[in-house]
């Protein structure tokens, strides 16, 4: 799709992945972004420097109001949706889970529909495919799911497969690997490590890592993940799904090691019984991002670690100071 003077609207574009988004879609020819977001867990902090464009209109409100999807999205040419209950919310909260994840996606869906969108990408998750059962998983890797955040993503998916066969509603959807980077938090199931790490480390105690620290994980950087929305957006797939991820396979150890050698501590990390744990191998193939939406990531994971050490230290703890690298 053309972006060329059209009007886009980021659901859930306060957040960690959204603010990015909406980032990155101030370096394209477009008319209008509209920012619509509860502010539950994306904050107004994380849009500080894109408010400052007069392209950019920030609305607080829910995909629960399904009045406030109608006028928001009318005009519309685009949406990204990326409004949901995380993993860890999801299990403490299942009945809110399905409120959000799975009625309020079927809202935005219906009001894309009735608005006349021309394209909508989704953000789905690897979750839908459980632990690994083959290496690396492509997109036809089966839905091995046990959680209730995955059922609700792969609900999201199987409602945009639906409309589009019923009324041609054009969406892409984008199950990504493991996201970190510059505005996360520590809500995130298997990304907290960096934010618990560094918050321990602040307060000189050594990092804590449950079990044997050998789950493997596909890390990708929170810029590479807001490029892939921009050029599954412009792309001409549709009704479809691709892994956004690097294709590299990251221990816990490994990515503790590198904390450690990034902030120059030197504490050692301790090792605790594993608590409940979601996924323990998972490592998506890039192949199908790559041909058809000519998306590769361009982060290295040390790269990406700097980056993210960098933010914390100037954002969140301006008073500790790390090595460089």
């Amino acid at each position: 799709m053309d972006l060329q003077g059209q009007k886009v609207v980021v659901v859930g574009g306060a957040g960690f992945v959204g603010s990015h988004i909406v980032d990155q879609l101030l370096a394209e020819p477009v008319r209008e972004i509209i920012v619509l977001d509860n502010f539950v867990r994306g904050t107004r902090s994380n849009l500080s420097a894109a408010s400052a464009d007069p392209r950019v209109r920030i609305v607080e409100g829910s995909i629960a109001d399904r009045g406030d999807l109608d006028e928001q999205l009318r005009g519309a040419a685009g949406v990204f949706h990326l409004a949901a209950l995380w993993l860890h919310e999801c299990v403490h909260q299942p009945r809110s889970a399905l409120d959000v994840n799975v009625v309020g996606t079927y809202n935005v869906i219906d009001a894309c529909h009735r608005a006349r969108v021309g394209r909508v990408v989704y953000s789905s998750s690897a979750s839908v495919y459980g632990d690994a059962l083959s290496t690396p998983m492509t997109e036809d890797h089966p839905f091995n799911n046990r959680t209730m955040y995955g059922a609700t993503k792969i609900a999201g998916e199987q409602f945009f497969r639906a409309f589009f066969e019923q009324h041609r509603l054009n969406y892409v959807a984008l199950r990504y690997m493991n996201i970190y980077g510059q505005r996360m938090d520590d809500k995130g199931a298997y990304v907290s490590v960096i934010m618990k790490f560094l918050d321990r480390m602040a307060r000189g105690e050594r990092p804590i890592i449950f079990g044997d620290g050998l789950q493997a994980y596909d890390f990708i950087h929170v810029e590479d993940v807001a490029r892939a929305n921009i050029l599954a957006m412009k792309s001409e797939a549709t009704d479809t799904a691709f892994n956004i991820g690097c294709g590299v396979k990251t221990t816990i150890n490994e990515l503790v090691t590198q904390l450690i050698a990034l902030t120059g501590s030197s504490l050692s990390p301790e090792f605790r019984p594993q608590e409940q744990m979601f996924v323990t191998h998972r490592v998506g193939s890039t192949d199908r991002a790559a041909a058809l939406l000519g998306f590769t990531a361009r982060v290295p994971l040390d790269e990406g670690l700097r980056r993210t050490v960098e933010w914390w230290m100037r954002e969140r703890r301006p008073g500790v100071v790390a090595a460089r690298a």
